[in-house]
């Protein structure tokens, strides 16, 4: 009676534990997937893609979505797990900005209309050139043209300004210690190495454990002209224009595993093949294709006698999909 319990108890430890992981990868991937949706909100313009941006708690390059920014920006993760940088605005403004007929020294700035701007939001203060500032809004009187924007000195000249509304998103996401991680540059500075910092919850909020890998790629429009469906997918940052303009999608896979420790070894394949690592031999393990990014599971101690379960999707970049036109690509 005790040997059919026992078994009985393991067997349940073993289906409640892979339950537990699968809900878990699941909200995690609809996380991640809500987020990179909005990303690019409000700044997807030709002028401003891959400048530098001043935020208040430090520098990053403004884009919709980064994989494996500097790890001056995201401090690395976990071996085998990638970071990524979704950034966007919660504003219902118009993508264009609000242009200043001519190059216009601050802090009060009379544009063409006066549109959804209002006090306490973010602006995206923005010159003839590189680099950008995130500053705020102060004053904006009811019925005026006219905006004061906080921080901004006699000299700093724009030439526009973007409206990326009260609450601009800057998350940096990473896998540390086998949890997924996200902070929020609007708070904090994400790029503090710290060893107090990197463990600090508060900062590094935890989205889910037991995450084994989690890995991102560019889905690319190689088509002339675009079709705006991603046919090439690796892990090479966009640098110009159109190479933001053609990057229709972002690919994501993440692993968990689960928290039942088994006795006999359950996984045997250590670099499992998925969408983004093909297996083109049918032996269950990735290939190694060029702008591959593989998933390593032997990185965890005794990671075999573990079960995992992995989550893929593609998420569409929506709002930089008009650029491509607008750029000439």
């Amino acid at each position: 009676m005790m040997q059919v319990f026992a078994l009985s108890e393991g067997t349940k430890r073993t289906t409640t534990a892979g339950g537990d992981a699968q809900n878990n990868a699941a909200l995690a991937i609809d996380a991640l997937q809500r987020d990179i949706t909005h990303s690019g909100n409000g700044f997807a313009h030709t002028r401003l893609l891959s400048c530098n941006l001043q935020l208040p708690n430090g520098t990053i390059t403004l884009a919709p979505v980064i994989i494996n920014p500097p790890t001056a920006v995201i401090p690395a993760g976990d071996a085998g797990t990638d970071r990524l940088l979704v950034s966007y605005g919660t504003g219902h403004d118009q993508p264009d900005g609000y242009v200043l007929d001519v190059p216009t020294a601050g802090p009060v700035y009379k544009t063409t209309s006066s549109g959804m701007i209002a006090v306490n939001d973010w602006l995206i203060h923005a010159p003839a050139a590189c680099p950008l500032t995130l500053r705020r809004v102060t004053t904006h009187p009811a019925n005026s043209v006219d905006v004061t924007v906080a921080g901004v000195a006699a000299a700093d000249q724009a030439t526009a300004l973007f409206n990326l509304g009260a609450t601009p998103r800057f998350l940096a996401y990473a896998v540390r210690s086998g949890t997924l991680s996200v902070c929020d540059y609007m708070v904090n500075n994400c790029g503090d190495a710290t060893a107090a910092v990197l463990a600090n919850q508060n900062i590094w909020r935890p989205v889910i454990n037991n995450v084994a890998s989690f890995r991102a790629q560019y889905g690319r429009d190689t088509n002339t002209p675009m079709d705006g469906i991603a046919d090439t997918f690796d892990q090479t940052p966009p640098t110009t224009t159109c190479d933001w303009a053609k990057t229709s999608a972002i690919r994501l896979a993440l692993v968990t595993r689960s928290t039942q420790f088994e006795r006999d070894v359950v996984t045997t394949i250590a670099n499992p093949a998925w969408a983004g690592d093909p297996d083109n031999n049918s032996d269950g393990v990735g290939d190694g294709a060029v702008g591959s990014a593989p998933i390593t599971l032997s990185n965890n101690t005794d990671w075999n006698h573990f079960r995992y379960r992995t989550f893929q999707t593609l998420v569409p970049l929506r709002n930089i999909a008009w650029m491509g036109v607008t750029a000439g690509c």
